[in-house]
């Protein structure tokens, strides 16, 4: 019990509850938060792409609806046409339009000059699909911009020039990158307060388990006066009345304990201080003092007996604490065992002043018992009587037939058990009365030989009026399985 036990590394195969938590819970909201961030972020960059790809389809469209009124103009007509658009055109500083004529040369921006350098893919691509073109990417000062073009055709079908708008793409960056970064900052204020919020919940788990976790040490180390406190009503409130509960039974238990070893040890002790000092006596008084010899024999022959009892009720206490306690039932009259326990203790009831009164029928039904333990529960419980009736009053030992039992009634006009003890007097270990010599486990065993005979162990006290047992035992009912089971078998023996 006072083996040290220590919380060493390699005991913990995985590193803690919090880094569990961590991983199995924050690393789950982690991944979820970044793979939100990767599709809001998509759908963030081409939502404002598509949009402002949309205006330019919007705006090339609506500049189309016009160039159509005019669609019976010669080259000139038309270059007239796009600057009148242009002189109309009020987002020069958002979008810039150029016009190209039908050699592909841009004759016109609405910027005020024109780059001969700058990429025209869009254009480029219009020209291949006859219809259409559109770029995203970085024109010559390497600014990222987005341009679409589209053909202007004649009402023959003949292609007098195109229109191209080109916005610059820095603005739709910069709002991109803001929202996205506006998505990153909640990303993280998500995982910051699961992980908050979890250390939170973790600390108020994880310092009652640690204080759980020392009180079981120290419980386990012999300390059983610690006590949990209990700070909560929920599962671990509940755990920690458990475990105060459990300190409270092992320190009850230890102290049983102890006074049971003080108390054997003192039983041991009486008998063979005893037996030594008649021994010395008779070894000065063999030849000299007859009765005096004989005296002590009879003295040394008790106290051995005395002795044998005591390490028979042990020897049977550790065979019932480790299941081995054997029962061998056979057909028996109760009257002749409990007739034999009772002429046992006339002896010792007249030695003490007390009428020892034995009431029975001429007959009672037979039980299924061991004849041995039967007895054994008669001393025991006719020992006790007398011992706790002082040196004076009635000890009744009465046998009847009620329902299907046979009930055996031993009372007595001692001093009693007190209520509060009255629960406990057949645990192991447990003794109401300290100053009356006994083990305090003969009653424990008593209980355990009548539950192995189906039978009924009732107590019923006053304290300074006396005690009233009751043993119960269901007897073998006439013509019944188990007696006509029992007679087969002696027929099976006779044979």
């Amino acid at each position: 019990m006072n083996k040290n036990f220590s919380l060493k590394p390699e005991d913990l195969r995985v590193k803690g509850v919090k880094n569990r938590w961590l991983i199995d819970i924050v690393g789950v909201v982690v991944l979820i938060v970044i793979v939100a961030e990767i599709i809001l972020g998509v759908f963030i960059h081409n939502y404002y792409y598509n949009s402002v790809k949309s205006d330019l389809e919007s705006r090339i469209n609506s500049c189309s609806e016009f160039m159509k009124e005019k669609s019976t103009l010669t080259s000139a007509e038309f270059e007239l046409a796009a600057k009148e658009f242009i002189s109309s055109y009020n987002d020069k500083n958002i979008v810039e339009i150029q016009f190209f004529d039908k050699s592909g040369t841009a004759f016109i921006s609405s910027k005020g000059y024109i780059d001969e350098k700058e990429v025209k893919d869009d254009y480029n691509s219009a020209l291949q699909s006859g219809g259409n073109g559109e770029f995203v990417g970085k024109n010559q000062n390497g600014e990222k911009i987005i341009a679409k073009t589209a053909l202007m055709p004649r009402f023959n079908g003949v292609s007098i020039g195109a229109i191209r708008f080109i916005t610059s793409a820095t603005r739709l960056q910069r709002s991109v990158f803001i929202n996205i970064a506006i998505l990153i900052a909640v990303g993280l204020i998500i995982i910051g307060v699961t992980v908050f919020s979890g250390l939170t919940f973790l600390k108020s788990i994880l310092g009652p388990i640690n204080l759980i976790t020392e009180n079981a040490f120290s419980i386990a180390n012999g300390n059983f006066s610690n006590r949990l406190p209990v700070n909560a009503v929920d599962e671990i409130g509940k755990l920690c009345d458990t475990i105060n509960f459990m300190a409270e039974e092992l320190e009850s238990g230890e102290k049983l304990k102890n006074d049971f070893i003080s108390s054997v040890s003192h039983e041991l002790r009486t008998p063979l201080t005893v037996i030594q000092g008649w021994s010395e006596t008779l070894k000065m008084s063999v030849g000299v003092d007859e009765e005096l010899v004989k005296k002590g024999v009879e003295v040394i022959n008790g106290e051995v007996y005395r002795l044998s009892g005591l390490v028979e009720d042990l020897l049977d206490f550790s065979r019932m604490q480790s299941g081995r306690l054997q029962i061998r039932k056979e057909k028996v009259d109760v009257l002749a065992e409990l007739g034999e326990a009772v002429l046992m203790y006339e002896g010792e009831a007249k030695k003490k002043g007390l009428s020892l009164e034995y009431v029975a029928p001429e007959q009672l039904p037979p039980v299924m018992a061991d004849p041995a333990r039967l007895k054994q529960v008669f001393i025991n419980i006719i020992d006790n009587a007398i011992k706790y009736s002082g040196n004076q009053g009635n000890v009744v030992v009465e046998a009847s037939q009620h329902d299907n039992y046979v009930n055996i009634t031993v009372t007595d006009m001692g001093c009693g058990i007190a209520a509060e003890d009255l629960s406990k007097v057949k645990d192991k270990f447990y003794k109401a009365n300290n100053t009356v010599r006994g083990s305090g486990i003969g009653l424990a065993i008593v209980d355990e030989i009548i539950k192995q005979h189906d039978g009924l162990l009732l107590l019923d006290s006053k304290e300074g009026a006396g005690t009233k047992v009751t043993i119960a035992l269901p007897f073998i009912m006439e013509n019944t399985a188990a007696e006509k089971e029992i007679t087969q078998g002696d027929s099976l023996d006779e044979q």
